[in-house]
């Protein structure tokens, strides 16, 4: 029997999880138990039991030194956030088990349960599951994927490719609350939308719901989405300097925060729009 392929094993895994995943959310959407952490975010019942679920779903790969998993819920993971570490592992994963829990445990239906493989440290594979909008967005390693209606009978698919959305007067840019605080936005051509959800920011352009993302948060924010944009021809850019980001290196990250948060801004666009989009933002001394 010939060996398969990681993209042949890994992908139905990632999915099972994200399916199971968003069965326990959704279980627990309209009584979330939420509760602030140390740190004044939210986690909810929600987050904890997911957390747990992937603790079981991936502990055969986890027994092996091939794997190793960064999972927001889990305090151990910044002791990965050394380069030897994550080098020594060809295969990482990064875990949010409820992307947007502030929305959640308002009972706002955008939040997703985002995973993402990284392969040698650049984007691999990625699941992004909204099951309050039942849509689901995935990369198996080797394609991007939309799905309306996943895991169902009425579950129709489409193949994601490369878009480059002229930016208009009808045009909507993604953002985290944070835009204002750091930013003067030109709004002459575009208006900006936040939605609460980094997966939501960095999803839905992928299939033409905005022209791109304003992006500073952790890992495991971008992890599941990251390999989907790219799919659809959409680059995460250093804001500064406009360097295509390839792979996760700590020292993107910044060392005064232990939450894996990259210490810059990122535009998610195509190559076009990232030009435009950055002119649009002044930079706030």
């Amino acid at each position: 029997m010939s060996k398969l392929k990681p993209e042949q094993y890994l992908a139905p895994r990632m999915l099972n999880f994200v399916f199971e995943a968003g069965r326990i959310a959704l279980n627990f959407f309209d009584n979330s138990h939420p509760q602030l952490k140390p740190d004044r975010s939210i986690v909810t019942q929600a987050d904890k039991e997911i957390s747990k679920l992937s603790d079981i779903h991936f502990k055969d790969l986890l027994q092996t030194s091939q794997h190793l998993i960064i999972d927001e819920e889990n305090s151990d993971v910044f002791d990965y956030l050394d380069q030897n570490v994550l080098e020594k592992a060809p295969y990482v994963w990064a875990i949010d088990p409820i992307d947007g829990t502030r929305v959640y445990a308002n009972h706002m239906a955008h939040f997703g349960i985002s995973i993402g493989l990284f392969k040698d440290l650049r984007p691999f594979m990625g699941a992004v599951y909204f099951p309050g909008l039942e849509e689901l967005f995935y990369c198996d390693g080797e394609q991007g994927y939309f799905v309306r209606h996943p895991f169902s009978a009425q579950e129709t698919k489409t193949v994601l490719r490369p878009l480059d959305q002229t930016i208009s007067a009808q045009s909507i840019f993604m953002c985290d609350d944070s835009l204002s605080a750091a930013f003067d936005w030109d709004y002459k051509d575009c208006q900006i939308m936040v939605t609460g959800c980094a997966s939501v920011d960095l999803c839905w352009p992928a299939i033409g719901r905005g022209c791109g993302t304003l992006f500073k948060s952790s890992l495991w924010d971008f992890a599941g989405s990251w390999p989907v944009a790219r799919s659809a021809g959409l680059e995460l850019r250093h804001f500064p300097s406009g360097k295509v980001l390839e792979k996760i290196d700590v020292r993107m990250f910044d060392p005064a925060k232990p939450s894996w948060a990259v210490k810059d801004y990122y535009i998610l666009s195509s190559e076009r729009n990232f030009a435009v989009l950055k002119a649009k933002l002044k930079q706030k001394n």
